[in-house]
């Protein structure tokens, strides 16, 4: 560890959060800047790509388990491929790179990094698809994307180049298509809540918001302790827009030639800049211990003539953990004190502490204490394993309750305009009003405060018909007669108003 490093965190959370973010994953050895002249690009170090990793493991594990297969498409996409399906054109335009030479010779036909690959995906999906027996086809690949953004960079959550998954499907019918979108969105809730700890909002963005080219995009939304909302994933109906554009036919069981309906959704790692927002601290990086590298670490205290004894002790617990599943360091450094190796513990996201000393080696103890709170008890050597395991699950369960808590308590409502932004202003989080649907609306509150509309309640009822229109509608949002609180014109839906990353 540098000496800068040994200083910890020196900003607050509380007051500034954006520099003690940035603080954090470059102290907490997540990411680096890339090189000057390459702003909006990091670098991630190992112990930031391992919480990619437990991304990749849960949701392929999920993935699989629903009949998607993984595969890979080139990362360039051919100028005339990308302006098929001309929304995807116009919508990602301004943040498209493009490769116009190779080596010394100016190529015949521009060539797009992709930003993202409905583009090169479906043409294929359409030479493989011939008949309804294809169908449903299921692919997923794992991939860099580039959007070549005019924002300042904050590792995670705003880079030119990202990675994420992207899955692509196609089916026989609407409704087909629209369960496999709520399919891949509950799997995105299910790894907020199950392993980062985090409830989030479930929901639809608003018509002008949506994925270009969609039908609907859901999404699910997670609210920062700074009162920010982040896109957590989205899952997109895309109806028939996609298979028109690129001849993804089929024929039916009568032979007749049909057109397929197709759904993409992807996840970016910006769910670890939520992640990592989310959970930590002024000492910083807390960690769950379904995503740490390092689920518990052990820290042997001794004197020169204890040392033989209580290392001895730690290595047999370590094997211990070890043998039952637990991921488990024991520090044993020499030139490190034992505060020294808590703090950097601490700032790296270790759920669970384990301190071993001449005393803990007598009584055939360990003292235990939490990341998030420094609650520290003692446990048995007997019991150790079961008692480890409940250790862990209890962090969890703190993490959990106190991003809850946040969630719950900074969902509030407003009636007027001067309202809405007040809230924002002083609050942040998430304010619920009644919505005419008109984009002009959000407009007016968004050029005052830099709040937009994140999400609309979800109407998750099966979809029959050719094409979903205005599938995120929601039962009895408001009784007949409510007004839009911007407009006063009458509503048609609730909006869900917060500012964003």
């Amino acid at each position: 560890m540098s000496e800068d490093q040994e200083l910890g965190i020196t900003e607050q959370k509380e007051y500034n959060p954006g520099e003690w973010y940035a603080e954090v994953v470059e102290k907490a050895e997540l990411a680096s800047y890339a090189p000057e002249g390459m702003g909006g690009f990091i670098v991630t170090r190992p112990r930031g790509y391992s919480l990619w990793e437990s991304v990749q493991d849960n949701l392929d594990a999920w993935f699989d388990e629903t009949g998607v297969e993984n595969a890979y498409f080139p990362l360039f996409i051919p100028e005339d491929y990308l302006e098929r399906e001309k929304d995807v054109v116009e919508g990602f335009d301004p943040e498209v790179a493009w490769v116009t030479h190779g080596g010394h010779d100016e190529l015949e036909e521009r060539l797009a990094v992709r930003p993202t690959s409905e583009s090169i995906i479906a043409p294929y999906m359409a030479q493989w698809v011939r008949s309804h027996r294809d169908l449903p086809l299921r692919l997923n690949q794992w991939c860099s994307v580039v959007r070549w953004e005019a924002t300042e960079t904050k590792p995670f959550f705003r880079t030119k180049e990202f990675l994420w998954q992207e899955g692509h499907t196609a089916h026989e019918n609407g409704a087909e298509a629209w369960e496999e979108t709520l399919t891949r969105l509950d799997q995105y809730q299910r790894l907020y809540e199950e392993v980062f700890a985090m409830p989030v909002m479930r929901g639809a963005k608003p018509d002008h918001d949506k994925f270009p080219g969609a039908d609907t995009t859901t999404t699910v939304e997670a609210l920062m302790p700074d009162g920010k909302s982040v896109q957590g994933g989205t899952s997109h109906h895309l109806g028939q827009s996609f298979a028109e554009a690129f001849d993804l036919t089929f024929s039916d069981e009568d032979e007749e030639e049909r057109v397929a309906h197709t759904t993409s959704w992807g996840l970016s790692w910006r769910a670890l800049g939520a992640l990592i927002m989310t959970h930590s601290d002024d000492q910083g990086l807390v960690l769950p211990p379904t995503v740490a590298p390092e689920q518990v670490v052990i820290v042997p205290i001794w004197r020169e003539e204890t040392k033989e004894d209580v290392l001895q002790y730690s290595s047999e617990i370590a094997a211990e953990l070890e043998e039952a599943g637990v991921r488990v360091h024991l520090d044993d450094r020499d030139g490190r004190n034992p505060g020294f190796k808590y703090n950097e513990w601490e700032l790296k996201g270790v759920p669970l502490r384990l301190e071993i000393g001449p005393n803990e080696v007598e009584d055939e103890e360990v003292t235990a204490v939490h990341r998030p709170d420094g609650e520290q008890t003692t446990t048995d050597r007997e019991t150790l394993v079961a008692d480890v395991e409940d250790h862990l699950e209890a962090v969890f369960a703190k993490l959990y309750a106190a991003a809850e808590e946040n969630l719950e308590e900074n969902v509030r409502e407003a009636s007027s305009p001067e309202e809405i932004m007040g809230t924002i202003g002083q609050h942040g989080g998430y304010v619920r009003t009644p919505w005419c649907g008109d984009e002009a609306c959000e407009e007016a509150i968004k050029e005052k405060v830099h709040a937009e509309i994140v999400a609309v309640p979800l109407d998750e009822s099966d979809v029959e018909g050719e094409h979903r229109e205005n599938a995120h509608r929601a039962e009895a949002i408001h009784g007949d007669g409510d007004e839009c609180t911007i407009c006063g014109d009458a509503a048609v839906e609730t909006a869900y108003f917060a500012r964003s990353y």
